[in-house]
């Protein structure tokens, strides 16, 4: 059984998921692939300790209280090993690698490719489009290779709003 909880963002609703445990879901309400490894089964459930450690990481995130290294590491020390990732061997090889772009900077989908040695940066966006933990594993920091903001799953607006907001 997973559970649900809402979030209110600057740039609109999100849906947490989780087993009971661990985090297996982050969605902008309505984007694209919504819900893709959510069971079947599913409750609403404000109370889990994962999804209070991932409304302090968004809330900090979106009220730029921690510096672009503070948000890091608290990926790195706090939540990642709360992450699910629930998706093929080489999805999460390309999930993990987005967890490496620091932030405020941006790669491209071949860089990525190349990174996992894969001559496809086509498979890498792909997986990438399917990411189910949005905002956290960042893939809105991923660029194609002539500067365009293609391929957010959110939608390229929220992918500018992202981006333009670890500038400042």
């Amino acid at each position: 059984m997973d559970f649900t909880s809402h979030y209110e963002s600057p740039l609109g609703g999100i849906t947490l998921a989780s087993d009971g445990t661990l985090l297996t879901g982050l969605w902008f309400d309505g984007q694209n692939h919504f819900g893709s490894t959510l069971a079947a089964v599913h409750e609403e459930r404000e109370a889990l300790p994962v999804f209070d450690l991932a409304r302090h990481w968004l809330d900090d995130y979106f009220d730029c209280k921690r510096n672009s290294n503070d948000i890091d590491a608290n990926l790195t020390s706090e939540l990642r090993h709360m992450l699910a990732l629930r998706g093929s061997d080489f999805r999460r090889r390309v999930w993990l690698r987005l967890c490496e772009i620091p932030y405020g900077t941006t790669v491209t989908y071949g860089q990525i490719a190349r990174d996992l040695g894969c001559r496809s940066a086509q498979a890498v966006g792909s997986a990438i489009a399917h990411n189910p933990i949005s905002l956290i594993i960042p893939c809105h920091r991923v660029i194609a290779a002539n500067g365009n903001l293609t391929g957010y799953a959110a939608g390229t607006p929220r992918k500018k709003w992202l981006l333009q907001h670890e500038q400042r």
